[in-house]
């Protein structure tokens, strides 16, 4: 078999839940580092032309473009067996794991960021608000497992794995509070259980790393927002 190629930035948890997903099943792969500071390569631009974003899956002349539809691939190419799986085998439950997996990316994780990158108090008050409501909604989902999954991560465990490290990197550079331990304790506990894992741990960028990058982030999204009048 071919070797999997995963076009990537070393920053991104996006990126990054791919990974899990292909340790997990025992797969080989090889990763090949996009540097946003020097523009997107010609080898990203050919193989996503659409969104040109990272991850991108390239496995033996096919392509498979965005995160979550890249789990969903590698969890149905190879499942049976001994292979470890990602999504449940229940439709409902299937249905729900992709139903607040979307939810964590475009509430949660978009949510946050968004209120980093607000500048005006108020602005950055309603952000955060809206934030920590759609957290409380990813905290019902925990309460009482270990897991999203149950006792063992799954589907839903990768794409939320990027509170246990990127959201603390968030609040700092955005100088802001979201996972506060009493506020949701459920989800505080699981990312602890999560990013002790020596599978995902080994995967993580290091901290200052990804303070230095999402600063720069954070600074590019501020001198580009328009000015109010």
């Amino acid at each position: 078999m071919a070797k999997l190629k995963i076009i990537v930035s070393p920053t991104s948890f996006f990126c990054t839940r791919v990974e899990w997903a292909l340790k997990l099943k025992g797969l080989e792969y090889e990763l090949t580092f996009e540097d946003w500071r020097k523009g997107k390569s010609e080898l990203l631009l050919r193989s996503n032309p659409a969104h040109k974003k990272v991850p991108v899956l390239l496995d033996d002349g096919v392509v498979i473009a965005e995160s979550k539809v890249i789990l969903e691939y590698i969890d149905e190419k190879w499942k049976g067996g001994d292979l470890y799986p990602l999504l449940p085998q229940d439709p409902y439950e299937r249905a729900q794991a992709r139903f607040w997996a979307e939810f964590a990316d475009d509430k949660c994780a978009f949510g946050t960021w968004g209120a980093c990158g607000a500048q005006d108090a108020q602005e950055k008050e309603k952000a955060v608000e809206a934030a920590l409501e759609s957290f409380a909604y990813l905290e019902k989902q925990i309460e009482g497992k270990k897991f999203f999954a149950g006792d063992k991560i799954g589907y839903l465990d990768l794409v939320a794995g990027w509170i246990p490290h990127w959201l603390g990197v968030m609040e700092e550079v955005g100088g802001l509070k979201i996972l506060d331990a009493e506020r949701f304790p459920s989800l505080h506990e699981w990312a602890q259980n999560f990013v002790e894992i020596p599978l995902i741990k080994e995967c993580l960028p290091p901290r200052d790393r990804l303070v230095n990058h999402l600063t720069a982030r954070l600074s590019d999204l501020r001198s580009s927002a328009p000015s109010k009048p």
